[in-house]
């Protein structure tokens, strides 16, 4: 049997340390990384897992041997009206500094700079800080009800959690919560509108009405209240050795550095 590690980032996280439990009782070894270069023992480990953010994820994800499922960067802009409440728009960050009104704007799969409502485009940091062809989201402005954070693994609800309420942190598990039907219905939805076998999904109420919020890669996402035995499940489906996908999966794969050595 293939030893199999989960590799953590120097900035551990509630999420990181709750992974760290789930890992070590069902006897995945813990290794935190403490540098931005993976060690040579440690590089194409084959049962190797990896939770961190974007940035150091693509620093060590190669190193590491990893493939990383995100979905892909224009998802939520092909979604029908139907699953998102609002219009959303994928663009540039140069396009984006053309708008002559409020929106709200994100970077899909990263965090090159902050998301959120901009009044106009000249509030978006300029081609000195970040690259023109930088994709982007563009978005309506709506208000979210409430909000529930979804891991999906191979389309069905792995585990979940409420994490806002009326734009304020309201943290509670899925199981028990008093919409988890409505929940796990709306989740049914998504199943064959093009995301990866592991993958995690936004979703709150907007007037009344259940929609998308965004989809985030599962080995770089919170997990609030979530059940962290299930989380570790899809996050070791999300970020595993490269050679391990399928052809189903292999579209979705983060691009990552080549590695030199």
């Amino acid at each position: 049997m293939i030893a199999r590690t989960l590799f953590l980032s120097p900035r551990l996280t509630a999420t990181g340390r709750a992974l760290a439990s789930a890992a070590r009782r069902c006897g995945t070894h813990v290794e935190t990384l403490h540098d931005w270069r993976v060690p040579e023992e440690h590089r194409n480990a084959p049962g190797a897992t990896l939770y961190a953010g974007p940035r150091f994820a693509s620093a060590v994800g190669g190193e590491l041997g990893l493939g990383l499922l995100e979905a892909p960067r224009d998802w939520l802009a092909r979604l029908p009206y139907e699953l998102t409440r609002r219009d959303i728009e994928f663009s540039t960050v140069a396009a984006a500094r053309q708008l002559r009104r409020p929106a709200f704007v994100k970077p899909p799969n990263d965090k090159s700079f902050p998301a959120r409502v901009y009044p106009d485009g000249s509030g978006l940091p300029g081609s000195d800080a970040v690259d023109d062809d930088v994709p982007v989201l563009v978005s309506d402005i709506v208000a979210f009800a409430v909000e529930y954070r979804l891991f999906l693994l191979d389309g069905e609800v792995a585990t979940g959690s409420r994490y806002m309420t009326r734009g304020e942190l309201d943290v509670a598990p899925l199981d028990g919560d008093r919409r988890r039907a409505e929940v796990l219905e709306f989740a049914a939805r998504l199943r064959g509108c093009g995301l990866p076998s592991a993958v995690v999904v936004d979703i709150g109420l907007v007037d009344g009405a259940w929609a998308v919020v965004e989809a985030n890669a599962a080995w770089g996402s919170g997990h609030y209240a979530s059940d962290a035995d299930a989380v570790l499940r899809v996050v070791e489906r999300a970020a595993r050795p490269v050679d391990s996908f399928g052809h189903t999966d292999v579209p979705f794969l983060r691009e990552l550095p080549q590695v030199t050595h």
